[in-house]
């Protein structure tokens, strides 16, 4: 069974968001500034020896990986943003590993394409679109493409069946998606591969359309089982921002009106979902994104590292029966939402610990 993490790759300055957020912003901003709302709720959340990183020392990424390989992670999926007229934002850490053939780790793309806005720190005042995602046409398609390819030909980059594995986030949003994907596969053909491997993630905020161009799906947990969920949790949380509105101000109130999920019911939701070949399995470790979100965001009550390994075991069984040889795992560093694997001061190694002894029992 070959594991791949989610990689965010925002543990590094940039203009954009040191403008938007004011200086020095980096992912590490917000896990610093966590608060804990209510008794057992564990933030703020520090990495094991004070490790907040720069992802623009290379030496950063040679750690991970080592200790990625240690545990038994097969490779990264790093997020990968991409705005119309070749806007990138967060490409230097990628970039680095380019140049860096001795890293040698599979790698691959999930391109989280969504417009970015103010609202997910949780900040005050209007909703301002910060970069649209938009497309293009043909020009800027093959542009996209053109600085994908020194990736999809690093040998380190994932393929099966001689095609880049390209992981796109919300297909359903992408108006153009037939004629850009024929014509990726076109310029993929043209360049050696057999096509494009393109994987659609099943997300909280939408389905994936019915598709001959899409080789593969993969479920983005926790976010597909809390949609699977149904209406209880939605009508439960409209309900508590409206009293967070009114009573918000009371604290001794914030283990009642904070929004909560639960670690098992979530994970038995994911287990008892059939799935066939090419429908790959996602697990997660954690989520709580308080850190972004403060009280209007969620926490997931219940995980550690014994239960997180027991439902990852079920989960590569389940997955080797289906006859798909890679699982998703949400994620190898997402602080900002409570969800990693990488060590931090109270738990250290041990979620690593349990993917490397799922690993081997199975």
């Amino acid at each position: 069974m070959k594991i791949l993490t989610f990689y965010l790759p925002q543990f590094h300055e940039i203009p954009e968001n040191n403008e938007w957020w004011g200086e020095n912003f980096t992912e590490w901003t917000n896990v610093k500034k966590a608060k804990s709302y209510f008794k057992g709720h564990y933030q703020p959340r520090e990495p094991y020896q004070d490790n907040y990183y720069n992802l623009l020392n290379i030496e950063t990424m040679e750690n991970q990986v080592e200790m990625a390989k240690k545990y038994g992670i097969y490779g990264f999926c790093f997020y990968h943003y991409w705005f119309e007229g070749g806007k990138k934002v967060l490409e230097k850490p990628t970039e680095l590993l380019l140049e860096h053939k001795n890293i040698k780790f599979p790698f691959c793309f999930a391109w989280a394409n969504e417009s970015w806005t103010r609202t997910w720190h949780g900040a005050k005042g209007e909703k301002e679109v910060l970069i649209q995602q938009k497309y293009g046409k043909e020009s800027e398609w093959k542009q996209h493409f053109d600085y994908l390819l020194d990736f999809f030909k690093d040998e380190r980059y994932i393929k099966i069946d001689n095609k880049p594995v390209f992981l796109i986030y919300r297909i359903n949003t992408i108006l153009c998606f037939d004629r850009m994907l024929d014509y990726w596969n076109k310029l993929a053909k043209e360049n050696g591969f057999d096509g494009i491997y393109l994987v659609g993630m099943i997300t909280g905020n939408g389905k994936i359309i019915k598709n001959k161009r899409i080789s593969a799906t993969v479920d983005f947990e926790p976010g597909q089982s809390r949609k699977n969920l149904g209406m209880k949790n939605k009508a439960l949380f409209e309900w508590k921002e409206e009293m967070r509105k009114k009573y918000g101000k009371y604290k001794i109130l914030n283990s009642f009106l904070c929004n909560t999920l639960s670690y098992k019911e979530l994970n038995e939701t994911m287990i008892n979902k059939p799935h066939a070949k090419n429908e790959f399995r996602g697990a997660f470790v954690n989520y709580d994104d308080t850190p972004r979100r403060g009280i209007d965001g969620i926490v997931c009550k219940g995980s550690t590292p014994q239960r997180f390994k027991q439902y990852l075991k079920k989960q590569i069984q389940l997955s080797k029966k289906e006859g798909n040889e890679f699982l998703f795992l949400n994620a190898w560093n997402e602080w900002g939402e409570g969800n990693y694997l990488e060590p931090d001061k109270k738990y250290k190694f041990m979620y690593l610990q349990a993917v490397k002894e799922a690993l081997e029992e199975e």
